[in-house]
């Protein structure tokens, strides 16, 4: 077994061989992970905001921040780290409606906002998504093993399953 790495809110990383990638506390957040089955890389980011558009400055400083540019980044660094494009899969989860006691507003709907804004980065990249655990109004834990790919996804009050 490998060692475990945190990947914080706005953070990216890549891992192999049996270690395990980790975010803890996904609400509005979307955590997504590429994973190669053949070389057996994979990689996370956890993803705060839609796009970068309005926050250009912040998007150069932190690309894992935003849905529009932390997913590319992932991508540039998986296949930098020796991953093969055409075998990559995603899976993401996360993208919870946190606030949906408060409000029916949409502009505060962001975790549905987070996902789609991640499903069309995949979609623009030809990365097939081979699991998508978003939405709901509670959080989440996600934690991908880069063994075989497995993500675990831990629940407060709704348990936990492996995608």
């Amino acid at each position: 077994m490998g060692k475990t790495i945190i990947v914080g809110m706005a953070e990216l990383n890549v891992a192999r061989d049996g270690d395990i990638l980790i975010t803890l506390g996904l609400g509005s957040c979307v955590g997504v992970t590429l994973y190669d089955p053949i070389t057996h890389v994979g990689g996370m980011v956890h993803v705060m905001l839609p796009e970068s558009g309005n926050f250009a400055r912040d998007a150069a400083v932190n690309k894992a921040k935003f849905a529009d540019t932390g997913v590319p980044d992932l991508l540039g660094r998986v296949l930098a780290s020796g991953a093969q494009r055409a075998s990559l899969v995603a899976k993401m989860a996360g993208g919870a409606n946190m606030f949906s006691s408060v409000t029916n507003k949409d502009v505060l709907k962001i975790g549905a906002r987070n996902a789609e804004a991640v499903r069309l980065s995949l979609r623009a990249l030809r990365i097939p998504i081979t699991a998508d655990e978003t939405g709901g109004s509670f959080g989440r834990t996600i934690s991908i093993d880069t063994t075989n790919g497995s993500l675990l996804v831990r629940t407060i009050g709704h348990g936990e399953k492996t995608l």
